[in-house]
C-alpha cells in the first residue's frame, strides 16, 4: 500500500492503522514523491491518494501515474465533497473517492472493497464473458451477438480480452501498448485508436455512441460491462 497524505499526524496514523491491519505500507507526504513511488517501485496493490498536497495535487498525480501506465488501484482522500471533483477523480481512473471527515473503519473497509473488485483478473480463470448480447468464449476464441457470429482479428481480440480483464477501471494507452502490443517506453501511437474504432463497430449497438468502450480523454479508455 502506499500512503499519499501531506498532514502529518494523518498519515501516521493511517500508517499505523494499516500496519496493524497487515498491509506493507509506504508513505509519501507530497506529490513528487509519489509520482516517484508510483513509477519506480514495483505495483501497489493500492494507492491512498490526497488530492490536496504540494508540488502536485493529487489529481495530477493521479493523472501522470495513468499516463505512465500505473494501473494500481487509487482511492482519492480529500475534504472536497462537490460532484465536479469526484467526477474529475473517477474521469481520471480513481477506483473510489472518500471525504473526510471519515473513520478508519470505513476506510479499511473502502479499501476491502477496492481490493476485492481489482483483483487482477489474471489469477481467475475466465472462460466466457457475457456483456448486453454479446458473449465472447475465451477458451476457442470465439465471439456471438445473439445467433451471429462476431469476427475479431488475433489483436481485436487481444484488446477486448484486456478490457474485459480490466474492466469499470481506466486503461492508458501506454497500457494498451505495452501489454497488448508488447511495446514499452514513450512511443505514442493512433493505431490504438483505429483498433478500438473496429472493436466498437463489432461489439457496440452504436459506435458512434459507445456504451462498452468508453473514452477517457486524454488518457485511454475504459470498458463498461
Amino acid at each position: 500500500m502506499l500512503i499519499a497524505e501531506d498532514d502529518a499526524e494523518m498519515g501516521v496514523g493511517l500508517e499505523d492503522f494499516f500496519d496493524m491491519q497487515g498491509y506493507d505500507v509506504e508513505r509519501v507526504t507530497e506529490g513528487n514523491a509519489a509520482i516517484d513511488k508510483l513509477t519506480s517501485s514495483s505495483r501497489f496493490d493500492i494507492v491512498i491518494l490526497d488530492v490536496m498536497m504540494p508540488n502536485k495535487n493529487g489529481f495530477e498525480v493521479l493523472r501522470e501515474a495513468r499516463e505512465a501506465g500505473v494501473d494500481s488501484p487509487v482511492l482519492m482522500l480529500t475534504v472536497k465533497g462537490q460532484e465536479k471533483d469526484k467526477l474529475q477523480g473517477f474521469d481520471l481512473g480513481a477506483d473510489e473517492y472518500v471525504t473526510k471527515p471519515f473513520s478508519a473503519e470505513e476506510l479499511a473497509a473502502r479499501v476491502k472493497a477496492v481490493l476485492k473488485r481489482s483483483n487482477p483478473p489474471s489469477e481467475a480463470p475466465m472462460e466466457v464473458y457475457q456483456f448486453g448480447e454479446v458473449e465472447v468464449n475465451f477458451s476457442n476464441h470465439t465471439a456471438f451477438r445473439g445467433d451471429e457470429e462476431i469476427e475479431f482479428t488475433a489483436l481485436e481480440f487481444d484488446i477486448l480480452r484486456y478490457f474485459i480483464q480490466h474492466r469499470n477501471r481506466t486503461v492508458s494507452r501506454k497500457q494498451l501498448l505495452r501489454d497488448v502490443w508488447g511495446i514499452s517506453g514513450d512511443i505514442t501511437t493512433r493505431t490504438i485508436d483505429r483498433h478500438v474504432a473496429s472493436l466498437r463497430k463489432k461489439i457496440e449497438p452504436d459506435p458512434d455512441v459507445p456504451e462498452y468502450i468508453e473514452t477517457v480523454y486524454g488518457i485511454g479508455y475504459k470498458f463498461i460491462g
